[in-house]
């Protein structure tokens, strides 16, 4: 998960931010049309405690819904006669995410706050999520369509969570406690990179 330049980069921010409270802000990307607005279930309870605030507990539950969504993504391409570039990219989503939702939700058990179960998760919709419309329709693809479906809808998705990030580092006081900020900063990172992938492959689908 982990970059080493990444780590010292974040070790770095992490103490300016205790001296000085800014609050740290990753680049912005342009986000897709749609609405901006969280639709969701009710939230969960979600309190603050020591040294994180409840927006860093809410980031958590909602991100968890998030890339449980990616998951169930991913899961299609292996089935649906996706090309080989896209069904490694997909496993790479599907350990990489899955291997964050165990974390996120150990990190709300160790801090007594409540964890999203499986119905809660996929009844969530925040920003770049699929409706169930959508889903379908992706399900429903096969070959070359489903590459360029699951592609144009990935990258969605993904740049909906770093407005998710974004909207983390906005709310007072978020995104300071270090296991946040370096989880943060992590799928900012990742999703980035994966989003130049993304285009790149969609780009070679119009060759």
């Amino acid at each position: 998960m982990l970059r080493s330049g990444l780590y010292w980069t974040v070790l770095a921010l992490a103490a300016t931010a205790c001296a000085s409270r800014p609050q740290a802000t990753p680049q912005t990307v342009p986000t897709p049309a749609g609405p901006a607005a969280h639709h969701h279930m009710p939230d969960l309870p979600a309190t603050a405690g020591p040294g994180f605030t409840a927006a860093d507990v809410r980031f958590m539950q909602h991100m968890i819904g998030h890339h449980a969504q990616a998951v169930q993504m991913a899961a299609l391409a292996p089935t649906n006669g996706a090309s080989e570039a896209v069904v490694r990219l997909a496993q790479k989503i599907d350990i990489s995410q899955r291997d964050e939702i165990d974390m996120m939700k150990r990190w709300l058990r160790e801090r007594r706050q409540a964890v999203p179960d499986e119905a809660h998760s996929h009844a969530m919709m925040m920003p770049g999520m699929l409706t169930t419309q959508q889903l379908a329709h992706l399900g429903a693809a096969r070959g070359r369509e489903f590459d360029r479906l699951f592609l144009n809808l990935m990258t969605r998705h993904h740049q909906g969570a770093l407005q998710m990030v974004r909207e983390l580092f906005r709310a007072p006081g978020a995104g300071q406690e270090p296991d946040i900020f370096r989880f943060a900063t992590d799928v900012d990172a990742d999703q980035r990179d994966e989003l130049v992938v993304m285009e790149r492959l969609l780009h070679a689908l119009q060759d």
